[in-house]
């Protein structure tokens, strides 16, 4: 194997052990030798990549809002109807919270304003709703008078608050979880006027691909 992508795997196996050693022992009390054990190479070589504990923190941010704005990113590409990508682009953040541990460790560390390296996730998920509820309301899919930036602020508000709970009960982010979110919050906000009823349960599938669209989430 050539220096190069070698180096790029070792870089690789450091971040997945750093979001592990985040996940399970928080950033104050991971240690950069548990991080260098846990991808198996030596302190110097993590050193050779990152400098300081912030700094491999900060490569598990990047890492997964990479992943996260990718997934929101597809979702709008594959989901036409705003109401539907808005429902399917919740499941996949959700799971990829679940299953993903640099995802998982990554928004975490965003979350706290002393560790946050890059934008506000939270922020930007925010944003995100507002837009696709924005379109949603243009399109004539939601109830008429209903405000669409309260509804944005309820459902953030949920979302978030089902992540924060995860970290005790890991129930809070299974597909039943997000499914009965939105059948609760569907009749409220899907009006006549919409061809169909969203689906509450979400994508069949997880999102593939990188997609030209962009969404608010990627900004």
């Amino acid at each position: 194997m050539s220096r190069q992508p070698r180096s790029a795997q070792t870089r690789r196996a450091l971040i997945r052990s750093a979001a592990q050693t985040f996940d399970e022992h928080g950033y104050p009390r991971a240690k950069l030798s548990a991080i260098s054990a846990g991808a198996g190479v030596s302190t110097g070589a993590l050193h050779f990549h990152f400098d300081t504990k912030a700094a491999v923190a900060a490569a598990v941010e990047e890492e997964a809002a990479r992943t996260l704005h990718e997934s929101a990113r597809t979702v709008r590409h594959l989901t036409p109807d705003p109401l539907q990508a808005l429902v399917d682009t919740t499941h996949v953040l959700a799971r990829q919270l679940a299953t993903d541990v640099v995802t998982r460790a990554g928004y975490r560390l965003n979350c706290q304003s002393a560790h946050r390296s890059g934008p506000d996730l939270r922020a930007r998920w925010h944003v995100c709703v507002c837009e696709l509820l924005d379109r949603a309301e243009e399109q004539n899919l939601l109830v008429p008078g209903l405000a669409a930036e309260e509804s944005a602020a309820a459902l953030v508000g949920a979302t978030t608050g089902f992540e924060v709970l995860a970290r005790e009960d890991a129930a809070w982010l299974t597909p039943s979880a997000v499914t009965g979110l939105w059948r609760s919050f569907l009749p409220i906000l899907a009006g006549p006027g919409a061809p169909q009823t969203p689906e509450p349960s979400g994508p069949r599938t997880a999102p593939r691909g990188r997609p030209r669209a962009a969404s608010a989430l990627v900004r």
